[in-house]
């Protein structure tokens, strides 16, 4: 009887495990950039709003991230400038264009107001989450 058990507790661990796997984003780094937004290198001049952002070559894919949405939620500070600058909120934005290296210092630049919502703007640069949904 004993021998059952254990394998269902082994069991249910996996699976708790494994759940959590698909669950947990990728970690990355997220900036921000300020308005204007336009032009953009997936809409050109049409205005997409401000929870938008801008993917970084990570996942640009050669413009396949165009209107690709992300939650992007704040973990922790880069620097000791803002040690907690997370608010605890997560944003969904949509990828509007591309945020080129060298010049870009995150996995995603987010708009200034996207940024806000996630993290203290002060920050300028902090340890995110992100999950493309």
């Amino acid at each position: 009887m004993a021998k059952p058990k254990a394998t269902s507790i082994v069991l249910a661990m996996v699976l708790v495990l494994a759940m959590v796997s698909m669950v947990a984003g990728t970690g990355g780094f997220a900036t921000y950039y300020t308005p204007s937004y336009t032009p953009s290198a997936c809409y050109g001049y049409q205005d997409m709003g401000t929870m938008i952002a801008a993917a970084s070559e990570v996942f640009w894919n050669g413009g396949a991230a165009c209107g690709d949405r992300y939650v992007v939620r704040c973990t922790g500070a880069t620097n000791a400038g803002v040690p907690h600058p997370c608010t605890g909120r997560t944003v969904t934005v949509q990828i509007v264009d591309l945020c080129p290296s060298p010049a870009c210092q995150g996995t995603i630049d987010l708009s200034q107001e996207a940024f806000a919502i996630v993290a203290n703007p002060d920050a300028g640069k902090v340890q995110i989450e992100y999950t493309r949904i």
